[in-house]
């Protein structure tokens, strides 16, 4: 048992790694300046609450959020 668990764990902790970086990409990703036009264009009600309460980093992702969902649905084409 503690040989199974010698030869699985490394794998395990690169997997789990390699998944993190993925997961935290796009939190290192800078918001520019074309972005945060486009939200203060098409914001809704909700998303400048978040702005306000939360600041920009939690507001652009729950605006790209809704664009990503706009794509996948296809119900209406984004300027």
């Amino acid at each position: 048992m503690v040989a199974l668990i010698v030869i699985l764990f490394p794998p395990m902790v690169i997997a789990f790694l390699l998944v993190m970086e993925r997961v935290e990409e796009p939190l290192r990703r800078p918001t520019s300046p074309r972005e945060v036009a486009e939200f203060l264009e098409s914001a809704t009600p909700g998303e400048v609450d978040t702005l306000a309460a939360s600041g920009i980093r939690r507001a652009m992702a729950r605006w790209r959020r809704r664009r990503r969902s706009r794509v996948r649905r296809g119900s209406e084409p984004l300027v």
